[in-house]
């Protein structure tokens, strides 16, 4: 018994760090030593409770759930998940798949402790290829304004002055404008605040450059998000 309990945690480790090495090579909350922790504490949990029952259960009179702990962890990670939840000043909402792997490492871990090798193994290469791999393969196939980005853009302009020209260098350099908002504010400018859809392989950097250089522009500030 004690051999399987190190071969179901040794899994859960291995299953937890390349969980976080994915994470962390993007430089997402989600770490590795996080990862590892989460997985093998969620597999610690299943056995715990599954072998809670056989230890303690009056032979032929039994109404103990082998997963009523297991179960709890599942409500119980959701905590983490949120922490690495964040909203931005511009309205973003960002670390969603963050939170999701969180959840994700909990339920290998599940898996493992539960006995369900394969499986667990089988998740754990879907959820990495649906995270690296799948994503490129559906830009790559799919419509074109899927291989586009958010851009967020802030420009400050005199007051009065035509904002076509604006417009017209946003669609030369092939972006639509998604929103626009225009609002006064000190000195006798204007505040132009926009958010477009650029090609992916429009640079942020030829954006700021080709804005500045438009007659009557003050100011411009360029996010990607």
């Amino acid at each position: 018994m004690a051999y399987d309990f190190l071969y179901k945690l040794g899994i859960a480790l291995l299953l937890g760090l390349l969980i976080g090495i994915d994470r962390q090579l993007k430089s997402k909350p989600l770490g590795v030593k996080t990862s590892m922790v989460i997985s093998v504490a969620s597999c610690l949990i299943t056995m715990v409770s599954i072998e809670s029952v056989h230890q303690y259960a009056s032979l032929g009179h039994t109404n103990m759930d082998p997963m009523r702990l297991a179960a709890q962890i599942v409500s119980g990670v959701g905590f983490l998940g949120a922490g690495v939840i964040l909203r931005r000043n511009n309205d973003v909402i960002s670390g969603l798949t963050t939170a999701s792997m969180v959840w994700a490492a909990s339920g290998l871990g599940i898996a493992v402790g539960a006995g369900f090798y394969v499986e667990a193994i089988t998740a754990s290469v879907l959820i990495l290829a649906a995270i690296n791999a799948l994503p490129y393969l559906v830009r790559l196939i799919g419509p074109s304004s899927l291989r586009k980005r958010e851009l967020s853009v802030k420009i400050t302009v005199q007051a009065n002055e035509e904002l076509n020209g604006i417009f017209k260098e946003i669609k030369r350099l092939g972006m639509a404008i998604k929103r626009v908002k225009v609002r006064d504010i000190e000195n006798g400018l204007q505040k132009l605040e926009m958010y477009i859809l650029a090609p992916e392989k429009v640079y942020t950097s030829d954006v700021y450059a080709s804005l500045k250089t438009v007659k009557h522009v003050v100011s411009v500030e360029v996010e990607s998000r």
